[in-house]
């Protein structure tokens, strides 16, 4: 029996984690592209870096405190926690209509992101063989990918043809039905613990493992265009004439999904580096094309190709990460690695609005930025494969 027949990835427990984070990542994507013109209805025009700035910090917050609970009381609890915070929140965002209040929901909302993709992809890699890794979450990415893509395109329709609360109530729906679908899954943690307050004291370990940092390191630089491209990305549509703000983001993540069926695969296959590297030099050329080209074809073209940089990193990215980590300790290498991606999201989401700062001609110059950060990241994979070698 070949190990593709004795560990099948289409099994019953893969395709539930894929139809719960599919779920999930739409109920908080959908909301993205409508919440800038939201805000500035609220008064808070100035504040349009911390929209996703915010998100990100308590998303970043509460990555040790998932990814230890994740290794310690299981997987399926964590997620189920990301989707209720999602939820919630979701609900919330009719009653608390001041910008404080919308604020403060950001900044509860980045809870969600903190907790279920850690356990997440622990869960992926409980429940496939290390040599299928690069496919699986390159498998599981096109579900949480597919969110990202219809979740924008239906927020901005359902905006376009009913009310913005009623956009809020449709992502409550998605991520009720996140929470229902993880019913229905198996525990993968061997030895569970209870839930106790201790498990909630952090040490230096518990926060960062240091043995991912490489691929930490990448991510983080990486993620900073992302944090950009959310903040600034709906502002720039708008003022390029086009009234769905959501078809920049199905572009991407469909593009994305065209890579992301052979991307992890192909890590297996060739090595995480030179993918990586690959995925480095296709996101250079998508700012540089979004900020140079400043016409709708510009903003397309620069999101296909920003979609395909992003379906070859992120599954790679993924897979280095736990090739770095130790069996019983793969929650707390994904959460470094989320810490990582956040810090990087939330920096380009906060210095994009700062020097943004509703003036629109400043957005090709944030652009040709990030493209200068990617490429020390790209440096630096280089310069580190070129060490390995040497020694």
């Amino acid at each position: 029996m070949t190990t593709k027949e004795q560990h099948p990835i289409y099994n019953r427990h893969f395709i539930l984690v894929c139809l719960s984070s599919l779920l999930f990542s739409a109920s908080f994507n959908m909301l993205i592209p409508e919440l800038p013109e939201y805000l500035s209805n609220l008064g808070g025009a100035e504040y349009k870096g911390l929209i996703i700035g915010l998100f990100t910090i308590t998303a970043g917050i509460s990555r040790p405190f998932s990814g230890k609970l994740t290794d310690k009381i299981g997987r399926v609890p964590i997620m189920a926690i990301g989707s209720i915070v999602c939820f919630i929140c979701s609900m919330l965002y009719p009653i608390l209509t001041t910008v404080s209040g919308f604020l403060f929901l950001r900044l509860l909302h980045g809870f969600s992101t903190g907790f279920k993709p850690t356990a997440t992809a622990a869960y992926v890699a409980d429940i496939v063989p290390r040599e299928r890794w690069g496919e699986a979450l390159g498998l599981h990415g096109i579900s949480f990918s597919t969110g990202m893509a219809i979740g924008p395109a239906i927020g901005s329709t359902i905006k376009l043809y009913t009310s913005i609360d009623f956009l809020f109530y449709s992502s409550a729906l998605f991520a009720l039905l996140s929470i229902l679908i993880l019913l229905n899954m198996k525990e993968t943690l061997p030895k569970k613990e209870k839930f106790s307050f201790s498990l909630l004291k952090m040490s230096k370990q518990d926060i960062f493992d240091m043995a991912v940092f490489p691929a930490a390191l990448v991510t983080c630089l990486s993620y900073i265009a992302y944090g950009v491209i959310l903040t600034l990305i709906p502002d720039w549509t708008e003022h390029l004439g086009l009234q769905n703000k959501g078809i920049f983001f199905m572009i991407f993540t469909l593009s994305s999904l065209l890579v992301r069926f052979v991307a992890g695969k192909v890590s297996d296959k060739y090595g995480r580096v030179l993918i990586i590297n690959i995925g480095l030099v296709l996101l250079i050329v998508s700012l540089i094309c979004i900020g140079f080209l400043e016409n709708v074809t510009g903003l397309y073209t620069g999101a296909f190709i920003y979609g395909i940089s992003l379906g070859i990193l992120s599954p790679a990215l993924n897979a280095w990460t736990i090739d770095f980590s130790k069996p019983d300790q793969r929650g707390r290498a994904v959460s470094t690695m989320y810490i990582a991606l956040e810090i990087g999201v939330g920096g380009g989401a906060f210095a994009a609005g700062w020097y943004y700062k509703d003036i629109i001609s400043n957005i090709p110059i944030i652009m040709y930025l990030s493209a200068g950060i990617i490429v020390i990241s790209l440096l630096y994979m280089l310069l580190r494969n070129k060490l390995q070698f040497s020694n």
